[in-house]
């Protein structure tokens, strides 16, 4: 298998954590789109007979879960791109590995990717595509991974031209790579990336102070992760990580690495998500969310009803943002602070309604048909993603 490398590395965290090798939980799930049977090899097969794909699309499972939850995407863009896309499920953070931390679990998600791209110097263009806490661990292993952008500047004398490290966007920025390769794509599907404290953003406590206070502070069974959603972690006296994610934090690049990317999307469950709440996974304020009046239909996407196109921002870093993350009087100014941080770039954004689907209790699994069986009405959305996904 081509990734032997990000393979032993995999291995090798299962073995710390004492954890057994599961034999449908691959590095790497691909599919021959003839017979629609997996492979542990490349899209291209090896056989020369079809172009060597160039684009590689990493998926990234959330909370308790493992590169399988990706198996019915990964198999549709095989299908219908296989001369484009190699598709990598990510299976460094499975299980309770999903317990160590949106940091812990973006530096091993950097290293695999960063040794499967080693592995394929045919790879020119990366895309993310994370579901639930999934979307947070990309976001933190893409700052990572992010490498600056250059100035092109042909104003010398004789005519040649020089370039110069920058990570601030203009029409002369040649732009950042992604593990040096061309980042295109960064999607989300039902993630909480404005955390999970108070404010309805866990829908199941209905809204309930009370309820959500008792789960604030019960947090921690999720281990590190909870702290990270519950923005409780203080570690050596910072911001809690959330909050330093909506700015370039050091060497961690997270707002120049998003900007890298062509398009970004968030894919949200507008009702019956009860785990992710609309806001956290949409960005947005409370007045922001559309209107079920003004919900669409369309019958080749029947569970897609809004999207948003993305609004032009303000490309410069706000240094208010950057300070105030650092005595936030409250939950509220928290989560502004995120919102404010996050929409430094443009968002496209995509509201989903399971509300006729018999499957919708199962909304935050059907979003990305984690199971055939169990969230197979989710398939449009998966299409819809697919249909516009930038090659």
């Amino acid at each position: 298998m081509d990734g032997t490398a990000a393979a032993d590395v995999s291995s090798g965290w299962r073995r710390r954590k004492g954890v057994r090798s599961s034999s449908q939980n691959r590095l790497m799930i691909c599919f021959r789109p003839s017979s629609g049977r997996r492979d542990d090899t490349a899209a291209d097969g090896g056989s020369g007979a079809r172009r060597i794909p160039t684009h590689l699309v990493v998926t990234i499972n959330g909370i308790i879960g493992s590169a399988d939850n990706w198996r019915f995407a990964a198999k549709q863009f095989v299908k219908r791109y296989p001369e484009d896309f190699v598709v990598h499920c990510s299976e460094c953070n499975y299980a309770t590995l999903t317990f160590d931390g949106v940091d812990v679990m973006g530096e091993r998600l950097a290293k695999e990717v960063s040794l499967f791209v080693k592995r394929r110097p045919a790879l020119q263009k990366i895309s993310f595509v994370g579901h639930s806490l999934g979307g947070l661990v990309a976001r933190y292993a893409i700052a990572r991974l992010y490498e600056r952008g250059d100035i092109k500047d042909c104003s010398t004398e004789n005519g040649s031209c020089k370039f110069q490290q920058s990570d601030e966007p203009s029409e002369q920025n040649l732009g950042g790579k992604i593990s040096g390769l061309e980042p295109v794509n960064f999607i989300t599907f039902a993630t909480p990336h404005l955390g999970s404290r108070f404010h309805k953003q866990i829908p199941m406590l209905l809204g309930s102070y009370a309820l959500e206070k008792l789960v604030f502070r019960i947090s921690g069974i999720a281990g590190r992760s909870g702290k990270h959603l519950f923005l409780k972690d203080h570690d050596e006296g910072k911001p809690p990580l959330l909050l330093r994610m909506i700015t370039d934090s050091g060497d961690l690049k997270f707002i120049s690495a998003l900007r890298s990317f062509h398009r970004r999307v968030a894919y949200s469950n507008a009702r019956y998500d009860f785990i992710v709440g609309w806001k956290t996974s949409s960005i947005r304020r409370q007045h922001e969310l559309p209107k079920p009046n003004n919900f669409t239909k369309d019958s080749k996407y029947p569970h897609v009803v809004f999207v948003e196109k993305p609004k032009n921002t303000d490309v410069k870093q706000d240094g208010f943002i950057e300070s105030m993350i650092y005595d936030p009087k409250s939950a509220d100014e928290m989560e502004e602070l995120m919102i404010k941080g996050l929409n430094k770039v443009p968002w496209e954004r995509v509201d989903v309604s399971f509300r006729k689907s018999k499957q919708r209790v199962f909304a935050h699994s059907t979003i990305q048909v984690k199971s055939k069986l169990l969230n197979s009405d989710g398939a449009d959305v998966i299409f819809h993603m697919i249909d516009n996904f930038l090659l």
